[in-house]
C-alpha cells in the first residue's frame, strides 16, 4: 500500500492511497474460495461448487465487497500508523475502482486536537448553597391546602375578587371565532391566575344571569404563535356564583395527602426543596467550572463539529422562530449577528466537550455496563407497559444508548475535576441562589422550588411502599 499525504494544514490532513491490484486479486480470491468451501448449491455436493460457478454467480458482489473492506482498512490502518485521531468519520472517495487495476482513493479528515489539560488544583470554584426557608415551607403548605379545596355555591350577588365565576365564553378575532377560545361551564377565579391577563379581571361585579362582551389581548410571548399579541373579544354569560372552603393546614390535611401527619408532610417539603435547591448548586458550580475551563483551553476545534454543533443549534433556533418563541434579544439582531453569536456558542460547546473528552480519556473515567443498564431503565419506567421495547431499542441503536451515556460522563468528569479543585461552600438564600449572576433573576424564587400536590403524594406513596 502506497501512501502520500496530500495536505497538513491545522487539523486537517488529506491522503492518497493506492492499495495494488495483487493485494486486491488475492483478497478477491481468498474470498471466493471461503464462498466456494460454504456454498450449498443444487446440482453439487457441499463445498464442491466448481470455482467458475461461484465467480460466474458471486465474483461483481465479491469484488464489491472487497473494495469496501479494503479500503475500510487501509483507512484504519492509515490513522494507525500515524497516531492519528479523527474527529468525524473520514471522507473517503474512490479515485480509481477497476479491478483489473490498482485501487486508488483519497482520505480526508479532521484531527482531534493536543489538549493541555489544566492544573485542577489550582482552579479555584465557590459553590453556593442554599437551605429551604420555613417561609417556602408555610407557602407550599398553603398552595397545597388551595388544591385541597371544595367550591360551593353561594347567592347570587355581583362577584367579587377571589369568588369562582362558572362561565360560558366564546373568543373571536376580527368577529371570527377561533380554535380554543370557547368553553363551557369553567369556573373561574375573579382576577385570579390561569387565563390571559384581563380575563379574569373583567368578571369582577358580573352576576349569575348576566352577559358581557370584553376586550383583552394576548401577549406577545403567547404559546400559539397565530394568537401572539392580538386583540380578541370574548362573550361570557356568568352561570353560579361559587366561594372557595379551603381546609385549614393540619393533620387532617396530612393524612388526606397520604402522610402520617403534618410533620411528616412539612419534613417530605423540605426534602422535595433540598433537592431542587441542590440541583440549582450543582447547575451553578457545573456553569461556573465552564466558565473557568473555557478560558484556561483555546486549542482550535475541528471545523465539522462545529458546524456539525451550530445545525442543531440553529435548527432549533429556527423552529423556535417560526412557534414565535424567539426571545426578544434575538428577535432583535440580523441574520448575520445571530449566526454569528451562535457559531460562537456551538465553538465553546465543541471545546468544552472535547476537553471533558480528554479528561476523561486521561484519567480512565468511563461509564460501566452497570451505570448504563440504571439509566435504560431510567428511561424505560417513564413508559409504563412497554419497558422492554425502550430497554431494547437503546441496546440496538448505539446512537440512541450514546444520549444516555453522554450525560452520565459528563457528571463523572465534572465530579474528578470538582473533587481536585479549591472549591469553597457558601451559604446562600434559597433566593440568590436561583439569581443568574448577569441577569436580575434566573427563575421566581417560588418557581425554583415550586412542589405540584400531586407530586409530594406520589412522592410519599413510594417512600411507603
Amino acid at each position: 500500500m502506497q501512501v502520500t499525504e496530500t495536505l497538513s494544514e491545522g487539523l486537517k490532513r488529506n491522503f492518497s492511497v493506492v492499495i495494488p491490484a495483487a493485494d486486491l486479486a488475492r483478497r478477491r480470491g481468498e474470498r471466493l474460495a471461503e464462498l466456494g468451501r460454504t456454498l450449498r448449491l443444487p446440482g453439487f455436493r457441499p463445498g464442491k461448487v466448481p470455482p467458475a460457478v461461484v465467480q460466474q454467480r458471486y465474483g461483481t458482489a465479491v469484488i464489491a465487497e472487497v473494495v469496501e473492506q479494503s479500503v475500510n482498512d487501509a483507512t484504519q490502518q492509515v490513522l494507525s500508523d500515524r497516531g492519528l485521531r479523527a474527529a468525524m468519520q473520514p471522507k473517503v472517495e474512490l479515485v480509481k475502482a477497476d479491478p483489473a487495476l490498482d485501487l486508488e482513493f483519497t482520505v480526508a479528515l479532521e484531527l482531534l486536537p493536543e489538549i493541555a489539560l489544566p492544573e485542577f488544583a489550582s482552579l479555584e470554584i465557590t459553590r453556593l448553597k442554599a437551605e429551604p426557608s420555613e417561609e417556602q415551607v408555610e407557602r407550599a403548605l398553603g398552595d397545597l391546602a388551595s388544591r385541597q379545596r371544595k367550591l360551593l355555591e353561594v347567592e347570587a350577588r355581583p362577584a367579587a375578587r377571589g369568588d369562582f365565576l362558572c362561565v360560558d365564553f366564546t373568543g373571536s378575532i376580527d368577529g371570527a371565532p377561533f380554535a380554543g377560545g370557547s368553553a363551557s361551564k369553567v369556573d373561574v377565579e375573579v382576577a385570579g391566575p390561569g387565563f390571559i391577563p384581563g380575563f379574569s379581571e373583567q368578571l369582577e361585579g358580573m352576576s349569575p344571569g348576566e352577559s358581557r362582551t370584553i376586550e383583552v389581548r394576548f401577549p406577545d410571548d403567547y404559546g400559539v404563535a397565530d394568537l401572539a399579541g392580538k386583540p380578541a373579544s370574548f362573550a361570557i354569560t356568568a352561570h353560579d356564583l361559587k366561594q372557595a372552603d379551603v381546609p385549614p393546614i393540619d393533620e387532617e390535611l396530612a393524612k388526606n395527602l397520604g402522610f402520617d401527619g403534618l410533620d411528616d408532610l412539612k419534613a417530605a417539603l423540605k426534602t422535595r426543596f433540598q433537592r431542587e435547591l441542590d440541583q440549582l448548586s450543582r447547575l451553578r458550580v457545573k456553569r461556573d467550572l465552564f466558565d473557568i475551563l473555557a478560558k484556561r483551553v483555546t486549542c482550535a476545534v475541528p471545523e465539522s463539529l462545529v458546524e456539525a454543533e451550530f445545525g442543531q443549534i440553529w435548527q432549533r433556533l429556527e423552529a423556535d422562530r417560526k412557534q414565535g418563541r424567539l426571545d426578544a434579544d434575538d428577535a432583535a439582531k440580523d441574520e448575520e449577528t445571530l449566526k454569528a453569536d451562535y457559531r460562537a456558542i456551538a465553538e465553546r460547546r465543541v471545546r468544552l466537550g472535547l476537553l471533558l473528552a480528554e479528561i476523561g480519556r486521561a484519567n480512565g473515567i468511563t461509564v460501566s455496563a452497570e451505570e448504563m443498564s440504571r439509566a435504560m431503565s431510567a428511561e424505560a419506567a417513564r413508559y409504563p407497559g412497554q419497558e422492554k421495547q425502550v430497554v431494547d431499542f437503546f441496546r440496538k441503536n448505539p446512537q440512541a444508548a450514546e444520549s444516555l451515556r453522554s450525560p452520565i460522563f459528563e457528571e463523572k468528569v465534572i465530579d474528578f475535576v470538582l473533587e481536585l479543585a479549591k472549591v469553597a461552600d457558601q451559604m446562600v438564600s434559597p433566593e440568590e441562589l436561583a439569581r443568574d449572576p448577569e441577569e436580575p433573576a434566573l427563575v421566581p424564587p417560588e418557581a425554583a422550588v415550586a412542589i405540584p400536590a400531586g407530586e409530594v403524594a406520589a412522592e410519599a406513596e413510594g417512600s411507603a411502599g
